[in-house]
């Protein structure tokens, strides 16, 4: 299986990559490596036969639309994102670009490469978020499936 992993050089990503590589799958890494990204996170597996990066900021539709088209992958593991509730608070600009729009782009070069490849059954798109979208954790310690979102940051709402 070929997986796309967007964000694959930020902290969860690059688990997801090396996790991906040790189950002998293919992996294209797509990151921007902007402040939360470190290549070292992915230098073990930077040599692999089935690993490829790919510096792209999701907000590049074209680009990411052009490693959809070079990369043909089988499932993508969308989780790029900005983070971090301070830095949406100062700067939720960055949070609406990357979040959703960059999350848009992702779906639209998505469905454009599964029209174009025929809509095969197998294709999978999973989007990563944050517990955040949830708001303030209750009394009883955890949310459910059925917590109704109710985010308190630009970061958590985007």
């Amino acid at each position: 299986m070929k997986i796309l992993v967007t964000g694959g050089a930020g902290f969860i990503g690059s688990a997801v990559v090396r996790q991906a590589i040790a189950a002998g799958h293919e992996v294209v890494n797509l990151d921007a490596l902007t402040y939360a990204a470190c290549l070292a996170n992915v230098a073990s597996v930077a040599d692999h036969p089935n690993y490829s990066f790919v510096q792209v900021d999701i907000c590049d539709a074209s680009a990411v639309q052009g490693a959809f088209d070079t990369h043909a992958p089988d499932v993508v593991m969308h989780l790029a994102a900005e983070s971090h509730v301070d830095r949406s608070i100062d700067g939720p600009g960055a949070f609406i670009e990357t979040n959703v729009t960059g999350t848009y782009n992702m779906l639209q070069a998505a469905r454009t490469y599964w029209d174009a490849k025929g809509r095969p059954e197998g294709f999978r798109f999973h989007h990563i978020s944050t517990d955040e979208v949830y708001g303030t954790l209750g009394d009883t310690g955890l949310f459910t499936e059925d917590t109704a979102y109710a985010p308190n940051s630009p970061y958590s709402a985007a």
